[in-house]
């Protein structure tokens, strides 16, 4: 198995984990329930790729320090 891909297999429940605590609903109007559950996906999805990237780059560049 690929180091990335156990990266994000930590990562997405993590980061889900995380975006629990914000209310996103609060920010849409009424009956907008879609458009908030898609930019709640969207922003797991965004941020452990972000978060893959930062940690897999930083264990390789110090591997060469």
């Amino acid at each position: 198995m690929n180091i990335k891909t156990i990266l994000y297999l930590l990562s997405v429940p993590f980061v889900i984990y995380i975006l629990d605590s914000v209310r996103i609903n609060d920010i849409f109007k009424k009956n907008k329930i879609v458009q908030a559950r898609l930019l709640y996906l969207s922003l797991c999805l965004c941020l452990s790729y972000l978060l893959v990237n930062f940690f897999y780059d930083f264990f390789m560049n110090s591997k060469i320090l």
